[in-house]
């Protein structure tokens, strides 16, 4: 992975984390990861930012291993950190098959987009490897950014910023976190069954934030309650409609291991 996210790791949480949207899309990702938690004991989060996740995870006594290619969201996870059965430890998940004593884990989760850092190259890699990290039916939920959200689309095409409401179409864009540019690419839930079938099976995929908006509209929307909250109710009103997935901010999708 070419980028380290270092510089936003100290703003991460305020701009993101403990938002309006924030909040809404975590609380969606974790409504659908709770069904696929009944059989897991250890757990590897890969991108796991400033560890909320990992921490969520930990808190229900799942043993945890929360990695992040960056050294600055790791040292502010570990700050965090109150739970013996969680660790943090700095990572490129490029790197994963040659990690020394990594151990094997009952599930695998990353969260917000974190694997639309990597190439196609990359992602076909990752499977290839990261089925060596899971036991006998071990699964992967991530959380993936498609091309087609029509968030997205609307919003820019209401800007008259037309090339960028269609960016998630290119074969890679260039996003500026903080300063530093990010390769992106994105991949719809058929993209990621396709990369990943000699490895995994397709247990399910949905949608994440299709009625709510993406994070840079907290500011549009944090003194709009109500709206918002009329959006949040269609959310989860509509959370296992599948087709949705490719339309909307996000979709989780769950595969097993064969």
């Amino acid at each position: 992975m070419e980028a380290s996210f270092d510089n936003a790791a100290n703003t991460y949480d305020q701009s993101f984390t403990d938002t309006l949207i924030g909040k809404a899309q975590r609380n969606s990702v974790y409504k659908i990861l709770t069904k696929h938690l009944s059989n897991c004991k250890d757990i590897l989060e890969v991108n796991c930012g400033t560890g909320e996740d990992a921490i969520w995870l930990a808190k229900q006594n799942f043993n945890v291993l929360a990695t992040d290619i960056s050294e600055n969201m790791i040292a502010i996870g570990q700050a965090k950190n109150q739970y013996k059965n969680l660790d943090f430890a700095q990572l490129d998940i490029n790197l994963i098959s040659k990690t020394k004593d990594f151990g094997t884990f009952d599930l695998v989760f990353s969260n917000f987009g974190g694997l639309n850092c990597l190439s196609k190259n990359e992602i076909e890699h990752f499977f290839s490897t990261i089925s060596n990290a899971l036991n006998k039916k071990g699964k992967l939920s991530l959380v993936i950014m498609p091309k087609n959200t029509i968030w997205e689309q609307l919003y820019f095409m209401l800007k008259g910023k037309f090339s960028t409401a269609l960016r998630r179409r290119k074969e890679v864009a260039i996003a500026n976190v903080d300063g530093e540019n990010v390769p992106t690419y994105y991949y719809n839930p058929k993209d990621i069954v396709n990369l990943a079938k000699e490895y995994f099976k397709l247990v399910e995929y949905k949608p994440i934030g299709f009625f709510v908006p993406p994070s840079y509209l907290e500011p549009f929307f944090k003194n709009k309650r109500k709206t918002f909250n009329f959006l949040f109710f269609l959310e989860k009103t509509t959370s296992n409609w599948s087709f949705l997935s490719k339309y909307s901010d996000h979709y989780i999708i769950t595969l097993e291991k064969r």
